[in-house]
C-alpha cells in the first residue's frame, strides 16, 4: 500500500474487513458444536464483548495512531519487555489465521473438487501467498474491497435464501432442534462453552490497528464501527437460520463446509457452489492478510532488537524474506502437528488472540494512568475496559476447560518464541556471562580462549555503540531519571544524546546542565552527551537529525505530550514515548 495516498473508510473496512468477516464460515459450526441451538445467543453475547472494545482501541489507537497493534500501545508504555510478549502472542495469532484461513479454504475447495489433497493443497496456498509476498506483492485495496463487497452479497444472498427457504417449509426443524436437550446439561453450560468457542468469531479485529498509518484521518473509528456491525449481524443471524434449516446432527457433519452446505439446501447447487468460491477468495485473503502483517510486526521488533538482525535482509523487491520464510516454516509445522483439524487449529488461534486482547485491555489501562494528558478521540470507562477483560478471560478459561491438549499445542509454539525473544532481551548479560566463562580457560586454552574473548568484547561493542536521542524542554531531575533507568533497563547502548531545542536568543537553564550532570556520574555505564541547538521540534527536524547522526527514529524518545501538541504521534516516523 501507498503511505502517501491513504486510505479512505471502504479500502480500509475492506482490508481488516476480509480477515475478521471472513471467520463467519467457520465460527457458526464452531458455536453450534458447543452450545447447540442457542449458538445465536452465544454470538450475540460475543457481539456485546466486541462493542466494548470498540470504544478501547478508539481509545488506544486515537492517542497512539502508530502501527503495531498490542506490541506498540505495550512499548509506549511500559517496557520493552512485556511489549515482546504481547508482539509473540500476536506472531502465533497471526500464524494461526493464516494456517486455519487456508485449511478451511481448501475445505470448501474440497466441496467443488472432491479429490483435492486437502493437507497438501492447504500447504500449496501458503507456499503460494509466500512467493507473492517474496516478490513484491501486499494487499491491494481495489482487490480487498472487490473480495469484500462480493463477500457481503454472497452472505446477505445465502441469508435471504434462507429466509425464504424457512417461509416455503416452516420451522418444524427449529422446533425439533429446540426439543433437543440442551448441550451441557443447562443453558447457562452452554452459553458458556458456546461464547468461549465463538470469540474465535472476532479475531481479526485488531488488523485495523496495525495499518492505522495508512488510513485517512477518522478512518479508524469508522473501521471498527463497520467490523462490529458485520460481526454481530451475519454471525449470529446465520448460526439462527442453520440451526432452522438443519438438523444439529447435520451441523455436525459439514463443520468446516457448513455455510456451503447450507446454501445446497436451501437454494440449490449452485448457491452451495458461489458461496464455495466465494470462501476460498475471502479466506485465501485472511492469508495474505497473515503473512503482509507479520512481515511488518517482525520487521519492527527487529529494528528494535528484540529479534535477530539477520531478519532485516531484503531481496531486490524490498521483501524480507527471511521473515517470510521463518513464518511460512511455521505455519507448515502447525499444520502438521495438528493434521489440519479445525478444532486443535482453532484452540491455538482463540488462545492468542484472545491473549492480545487481554493485552490491548491492559494497555488502555496504564494508557490511562501513565499518559493521561494524550489527546483521544474516544474515552473507555474504567467499567467498560473491566468487563471487556472479564469477558476475555472468561472465554480464555472456557477454550482451556473444553479442550487442555490445544493449550499444550499453544505452549509448543509460545514458549520456544518466547526463549528466542528472552535470550536477544538479555543477551548483554549472556555475552558478559560467556566472557567470563571463557577467560576461566585462559590457562588451559590460551589460544581459544584468546579468540572468544575477541569474538565476545566485538559483540558487545557493536550492541553498545548504537545511540539513543532524549528530545528534553528542560525536564527536571526525576524525569530525567526515569529516560536513564528505561535507557539502562529496555536498551543496548551507553551512549545516549540528551537533545534540548531552543528559541533565537534562548539560553538553556543551568539547573538543566547541573542534573545531567549528576546523571551521568550516578549510571556510569552510559555516556551523556548533552546537545543544545536552535529549532523548532517536528518531523522534520527528526527527519534531519536521524539522517545527520545516522540514528533511526525509534530509538528516539520524547516525554508524553500535552492537548496542545501540534503533531500526531504518527507524524514522527516512530519516536518513542518513555515517561
Amino acid at each position: 500500500m501507498s503511505h502517501d495516498k491513504k486510505l479512505n473508510e471502504l479500502e480500509a473496512t475492506s482490508i481488516c474487513g476480509n480477515d475478521i468477516s471472513s471467520s463467519c464460515l467457520y465460527v457458526s459450526a464452531l458455536a453450534i458444536s458447543y452450545a447447540g441451538q442457542y449458538a445465536w445467543l452465544a454470538l450475540l453475547v460475543v457481539g456485546v464483548v466486541l462493542f466494548l472494545f470498540r470504544k478501547i482501541y478508539g481509545e488506544v489507537v486515537g492517542a497512539l495512531p502508530l502501527n503495531g497493534g498490542a506490541y506498540n500501545v505495550l512499548l509506549n508504555t511500559t517496557s520493552k519487555r512485556n511489549a515482546a510478549l504481547a508482539a509473540c502472542l500476536t506472531i502465533l495469532s497471526y500464524m494461526a489465521t493464516a494456517v486455519l484461513s487456508a485449511n478451511e479454504a481448501m475445505h470448501y475447495l474440497h466441496t467443488l473438487w472432491h479429490g483435492l489433497p486437502i493437507i497438501g493443497a492447504t500447504i500449496g496456498l501458503l507456499l503460494l501467498f509466500l512467493l507473492l509476498t517474496i516478490l513484491g506483492m501486499s494487499e491491494s485495496a481495489i482487490v480487498a474491497v472487490v473480495i469484500f463487497i462480493t463477500h457481503l452479497f454472497s452472505l446477505t444472498l445465502l441469508v435471504g435464501v434462507a429466509v425464504w427457504y424457512l417461509a416455503q417449509n416452516g420451522f418444524d426443524n427449529l422446533s425439533l432442534n429446540f426439543a433437543m436437550p440442551v448441550k451441557g446439561g443447562s443453558v447457562v453450560n452452554a452459553l458458556f462453552f458456546g461464547f468461549s468457542a465463538a470469540m474465535l468469531g472476532i479475531s481479526g479485529f485488531e488488523s485495523s490497528a496495525n495499518f492505522v498509518e495508512e488510513q485517512a484521518r477518522g478512518v479508524f473509528q469508522k473501521t471498527l464501527r463497520n467490523m462490529w456491525v458485520v460481526v454481530t449481524v451475519f454471525n449470529p443471524l446465520i448460526a439462527f437460520l442453520a440451526i432452522a434449516v438443519l438438523p444439529l446432527a447435520e451441523v455436525g457433519q459439514h463443520t468446516e463446509t457448513l455455510l456451503s452446505h447450507m446454501g445446497t439446501v436451501t437454494g440449490g447447487p449452485w448457491l452451495g457452489t458461489l458461496i464455495s468460491i466465494n470462501a476460498v477468495a475471502v479466506l485465501s485473503g485472511a492469508v495474505l492478510t497473515s503473512f503482509v502483517g507479520v512481515s511488518g510486526l517482525m520487521k519492527r521488533m527487529t529494528l528494535d532488537r528484540i529479534l535477530p538482525q539477520f531478519f532485516l535482509k531484503e531481496n531486490k523487491r524490498g521483501s524480507n524474506y527471511v521473515i517470510l520464510g521463518t513464518f511460512f516454516l511455521l505455519c507448515v509445522s502447525v499444520l502438521l502437528i495438528t493434521n489440519g483439524k479445525l478444532g486443535p487449529l482453532a484452540g491455538v488461534y482463540t488462545i492468542s488472540f484472545l491473549s492480545v486482547m487481554a493485552f490491548f485491555a491492559l494497555g488502555n489501562f496504564l494508557l490511562k494512568r501513565k499518559r493521561p494528558n494524550l489527546p483521544r478521540p474516544v474515552y473507555a470507562g474504567v467499567i467498560t475496559v473491566t468487563l471487556a477483560i472479564i469477558g476475555v478471560f472468561v472465554a480464555l478459561f472456557g477454550n482451556v476447560k473444553m479442550h487442555p491438549e490445544y493449550l499444550v499445542v499453544f505452549l509448543q509454539y509460545f514458549l520456544p518464541t518466547m526463549a528466542v525473544v528472552s535470550i536477544m532481551l538479555n543477551r548483554i548479560a549472556i555475552l558478559n556471562f560467556i566472557l567470563s566463562t571463557v577467560e576461566a580457560f585462559e590457562r588451559q586454552l590460551p589460544r581459544a580462549s584468546r579468540l572468544g574473548r575477541l569474538l565476545v568484547r566485538r559483540q558487545l561493542r557493536e550492541l553498545s555503540q548504537q545511540e539513543f536521542v532524549f528530545f528534553t524542554k528542560g525536564d527536571n531531575v526525576v524525569n530525567l531519571n526515569k529516560v536513564m533507568a528505561y535507557v539502562v533497563e529496555n536498551e543496548f547502548t551507553n551512549r545516549l544524546k540528551i537533545v534540548t531545542l531552543l528559541r533565537d536568543g534562548e539560553k538553556f537553564p543551568e539547573d538543566l546542565l547541573s542534573d545531567i550532570r549528576v546523571l551521568d556520574r550516578a549510571y556510569e555505564t552510559i555516556e551523556v552527551d548533552f546537545v543544545t541547538m536552535e529549532g523548532h521540534f517536528g518531523p522534520e527536524l527528526i527527519e534531519e537529525l536521524s539522517t545527520k547522526w545516522k540514528i533511526p527514529k525509534n530509538f528516539m524518545f520524547i516525554g508524553s505530550p500535552g492537548d496542545r501538541f501540534p503533531y500526531q504521534i504518527s507524524e514522527l516516523g516512530g519516536v518513542r514515548l518513555i515517561i
